[in-house]
């Protein structure tokens, strides 16, 4: 037997583990003969193995042969999941796409163009990028919401600002120009305004009454859910009605995009009725499908349905990755009580494939038991890594820190250090912190800065996350001036650069105390840092307790010019005004330089006091 094998079978929850399977019910949909009929497209070989031939050799002439030799007529899932896979080869996936398109007669949906816009949006493809957003548009197509936003991203980092503004134009009249959209737009209208949460008849009468007077296409139905993405019943309602009113037969192409909007609680229930019927009708999720899905429901602490959904996938042709299961086991991980029957579920499925386990596998199942307590079993685990030709790490000991602290063992958390550097392993910064932030969590501040000098002795530099834990664990304690001291020495001799809200949280609980002086020599060390000046605390701080003088070395301390803005004065006498400190106001515009106290702003404002 397998040592991991063995090893799981040996654990307190493995026999329930697994023999735990997930069931649900679903409604048993009848179908029908279409004559909207979808050719059902599909690899004539596992897609699989035809992916390990296009990373096995250069794209050529003879690659391009040898595809069709295999004759793999592609589906939207396989094309979906080579491009997929081939993300981190622009080039091939570029290749790939034209020849399927080219040579295979392959019709892209509006989600596979997206997937290639965002292959190509570089500065080295620019121009294949609007070719593909051209021909995106003459074919009435759209971009996909998340693809859109990636692409803006990715066109920031490089710098190619104008790319956004056009790309962001073009996005918004995708479709803009054509009668499908005119009856987009309406259909939605129909569906939103009715009263029923889902579905009525009086839906159905009024979408009777329009006269569509074109023939129906995948891209008018995933338009039209589209539109309707945040009303997740009503678009079922719509995705049933186009396959009764039209005998339109749904495709993969329709049944992922629906899929896309049921992945939520509300309709979790139609979700998996809906992922039923797309498998009886011979149609797969496609990859790019199953990321987003999962994303959304790791997110919203969905883990059940992410678990499921993982397994379901695994036994489907398009399996995710060992990343993927790394990611999930992570998530389940994370959470205040991890749940093991989930783990195992995730460990076994992903083991029944043939793979064995990664590190990041080992890490999620290490960081589970640790959390919930189970140390010995743990150390199993981590045995077990070992013989794998894993050796523990930074990881693997910041999860055990992690799980001794919340134990609030703290003695043998702290002992842990000993041990990696027994190991040969260096404590790094992060794991540090964890210490750290455990020791502070149960109120041992004191102890949690004696470790701080103990890593700087062994020579880890602190860094901004680790300055912030400390810092909010003084001020839990309501102790500001020592938050104070702890930060300019750190930045003064650790060459520390605190978070931007490190600084901000420490000024507005120093001003609360009446410590101006320190305030301000913290927003000396924000401008030296690039920081922009936090002038909100002190101008209300100022305005109802601060004296003139107060007033101006504040002005002079905010600004980045030797001589404060015109605005930064209107706004301090606004706000002495406003808390009826007419005097001072009168003798702060005394003391202002004669540009400012002749202004037109400043002297509008004395004007209706007056």
């Amino acid at each position: 037997m397998n040592p991991t094998k063995r090893l799981l079978s040996s654990l307190r929850l493995a026999n329930s583990l697994y023999s735990t399977q997930l069931t649900r019910a679903h409604q048993v949909i009848t179908t029908h003969s279409h004559p909207f009929h979808h050719t059902k497209l599909f690899f004539s070989s596992n897609p699989q193995q035809t992916l390990d031939l296009i990373l096995s050799q250069n794209w050529s002439n003879n690659l391009e042969q040898q595809l069709l030799n295999s004759r793999p007529n592609f589906s939207h899932e396989s094309v979906i999941y080579v491009l997929k896979k081939l993300s981190k080869d622009p080039q091939k996936a570029s290749n790939f796409f034209n020849f399927v398109v080219g040579q295979s007669g392959f019709e892209p949906s509006s989600q596979i163009y997206s997937l290639m816009l965002r292959v190509y949006a570089n500065k080295d493809s620019i121009k294949q990028f609007w070719v593909m957003v051209h021909r995106m548009k003459e074919q009435g197509l759209f971009v996909d919401d998340q693809a859109y936003l990636l692409i803006v991203r990715d066109f920031k980092k490089l710098n190619m600002v104008s790319e956004v503004s056009v790309f962001t134009k073009f996005v918004k009249s995708m479709g803009n120009d054509n009668v499908v959209d005119d009856v987009v737009k309406e259909v939605v209208g129909v569906v939103v305004e009715s009263d029923n949460s889902g579905w009525g008849s009086g839906v159905e009468e009024r979408l009777k009454r329009m006269d569509f007077g074109f023939r129906l296409s995948d891209n008018f139905v995933l338009r039209v859910l589209k539109g309707l993405r945040t009303y997740p019943l009503k678009a079922l309602g719509f995705f049933k009605w186009v396959s009764e009113k039209f005998e339109f037969e749904h495709d993969a192409v329709t049944y992922n995009a629906i899929l896309r909007v049921l992945g939520r609680e509300e309709s979790i229930e139609q979700f998996w009725n809906v992922f039923g019927e797309m498998k009886r009708d011979g149609y797969e999720m496609d990859l790019d499908t199953y990321l987003k899905i999962t994303r959304l429901f790791q997110k919203r602490k969905m883990l059940e349905d992410a678990v499921e959904l993982y397994e379901r996938m695994m036994d489907s042709p398009y399996t995710p990755s060992g990343q993927d299961c790394g990611v999930l086991l992570r998530t389940i991980a994370g959470s205040s009580s991890p749940n093991l029957d989930l783990v195992f579920r995730v460990v076994k499925k992903f083991e029944s494939k043939g793979n064995s386990l990664s590190k990041n596998v080992y890490d999620g199942i290490h960081r589970s038991l640790t959390s919930v307590g189970q140390f010995e079993e743990a150390e199993k685990i981590v045995l077990a890594m070992k013989d794998a030709g894993y050796a523990p790490d930074n990881i693997t000991y910041s999860q055990l820190i992690f799980g001794l602290c919340k134990a609030r063992k703290l003695e043998e958390a702290a002992n842990v250090i000993d041990v990696m550097e027994q190991n040969a392993c260096i404590p790094d910064v992060k794991t540090w912190t964890i210490l750290i932030q455990g020791h502070c969590s149960a109120n041992e501040v004191d102890k949690a800065v004696v470790f701080l000098a103990n890593m700087i002795e062994e020579g880890c530099e602190a860094d901004a996350d680790l300055l912030d834990v400390l810092i909010n664990a003084f001020l839990g304690q309501k102790k500001t001036i020592s938050a104070y001291e702890l930060l300019t020495e750190m930045v003064k001799s650790g060459g520390v650069k605190p978070w931007q809200a490190t600084y901000k949280n420490l000024i507005q609980n120093l001003l609360s105390e009446n410590k101006f002086d320190e305030s301000l020599e913290l927003l000396r060390l924000m401008k030296k840092h690039d920081y922009p000046p936090f002038s909100e605390a002190f101008i209300g701080y100022v305005s109802k307790y601060g004296s003139v003088d107060n007033a101006l070395e504040f002005l002079k301390t905010s600004s980045f010019k030797q001589s404060p803005a015109v605005s930064a004065y209107q706004n301090m006498f606004q706000s002495l005004l406003d808390e009826g400190r007419e005097l001072e106001a009168k003798d702060l515009l005394f003391k202002s330089p004669p540009h400012v106290r002749k202004h037109k702003s400043i002297s509008s404002i004395f004007g209706s006091v007056q």
